[in-house]
């Protein structure tokens, strides 16, 4: 019988203790020392060469019409013209839109940027290099904000811009009496980013003054005669949808409702149709021109004056930013109707905002709806000037 056996079984499992354990000591000690010497790769920087032989490296942000923005740490982010680039090559992907070109669904194939000659140069994995000549380019988008922004969907919530006005005056003494104003005005613009040209646009407005005054007769009668009670009650809303074909042309569909205590008028709807044309767009003002054909069904107070109408629309909203960030806004539109040459109407609203606080501001407003044709016994103007505060969305 072997007696050493039990003693060299006890020396093996002892080796191999020892074999794993220094193994678990050795093998991170081996890796960590691995990946210091092989660091990881970082993407190259953008280079950004000048006529003048000058050169920047860092990252190409965008380009819109003739100029990128280039980012870099030694200058920051700086607008450069393309007639001042003699090469620019970025290895982050883009989708390169050509000018006056609508922006909508169809795909534009993302790749490297160089540019070069006067020309921009797109290269992706699968095709051929497409070249644009600098003339030609209207928007360099990352592919990231591109797919996003143009290729991408978004929810209904998202992009809405606006502001909300509230009014209020409380009047408690012989007479008593109450009046409300609230105004929301909200605009959704597709692509959500403000250097892409729209899409779509979406715009939706809601307005209504709501007063109360009760004035006791005096001397008072025996038994007590009950106090007479003015009344106002005047609501606006309107949905508007465009659909752009250039940046500066597009189709709309539009449908509002009014109803005016002052006027008779119990109800007013209107659904129709047409085109709009930006006359002037820049970062400091825009004026827009509208015309559509529509049908108007007008209810009043007096069932008699119903009628069906069909007509026209022929508008304009105008929007300035002034010094001090002040904010000046004004519209008006001509109705004619040509069934009926009588019942013709108009509007006309103009604002300026004044900024407090963040995004309070001090507004003043003042309109006029026209109806020609009113009930009997109510004036064809009504007009009203609102002070309020403005809460600004975005």
């Amino acid at each position: 019988m072997d007696t050493h056996l039990p003693s060299q079984a006890l020396r093996g499992i002892l080796a191999r203790t020892v074999a794993a354990l220094c193994l678990t000591l050795c093998v991170p000690s081996l890796y960590q020392t691995a990946s210091a010497q092989t660091p990881a790769d970082k993407p190259a920087p953008d280079v950004l060469v000048f006529t003048n032989g000058d050169q920047l490296t860092g990252k190409l942000i965008r380009g819109v019409g003739d100029s990128v923005v280039f980012s870099s740490d030694m200058a920051g982010e700086i607008t450069v013209p393309l007639a001042k680039v003699k090469e620019l090559r970025s290895v982050s992907n883009f989708a390169v839109l050509r000018k006056n070109a609508p922006v909508n669904k169809t795909v534009v194939p993302a790749g490297t940027i160089h540019i070069e000659d006067n020309a921009v140069a797109v290269s992706t994995s699968n095709a051929e290099p497409r070249t644009i000549p600098d003339a030609e380019v209207g928007y360099i988008v990352d592919a990231a904000t591109y797919t996003k922004e143009v290729a991408g969907h978004h929810s209904f919530r998202d992009g809405w811009n606006g502001a909300i006005t509230a009014g209020a005056t409380l009047i408690r003494s012989t007479q008593a009496g109450s009046n409300f104003n609230l105004d929301i005005a909200a605009v959704r613009n597709m692509p959500t980013v403000a250097y892409l040209p729209k899409r779509n646009r979406t715009i939706f407005n809601v307005a209504e003054t709501y007063g109360k005054l009760s004035q006791p007769v005096i001397p008072q009668t025996n038994p007590r005669t009950p106090d007479s009670v003015a009344k106002t009650n005047i609501f606006h809303a309107d949905l508007e949808q465009d659909q752009y074909f250039t940046p500066r042309f597009y189709a709309l569909a539009i449908t509002s409702f009014d109803h005016n205590f002052s006027q008779g008028l119990d109800l007013q709807q209107l659904y129709g149709a047409g085109f709009g044309w930006t006359i002037i767009q820049s970062a400091i003002q825009q004026l827009d021109v509208t015309a559509n054909i529509h049908y108007e069904k007008q209810a009043f107070q007096i069932s008699s004056n119903n009628q069906n109408l069909i007509g026209a629309t022929i508008g304009d909203s105008y929007m300035r930013h002034l010094p001090g960030k002040l904010l000046f806004t004004q519209s008006a539109s001509f109705l004619p109707a040509f069934n009926n040459s009588n019942a013709y109407s108009a509007t006309f609203a103009a604002g300026l905002a004044l900024p407090v606080y963040h995004r309070l501001s001090v507004s003043f407003n003042t309109s006029d709806n026209f109806l020609n044709n009113p009930s009997p016994g109510y004036q064809k103007n009504s007009y009203q000037f609102v002070t309020g505060i403005t809460y600004t969305m975005h």
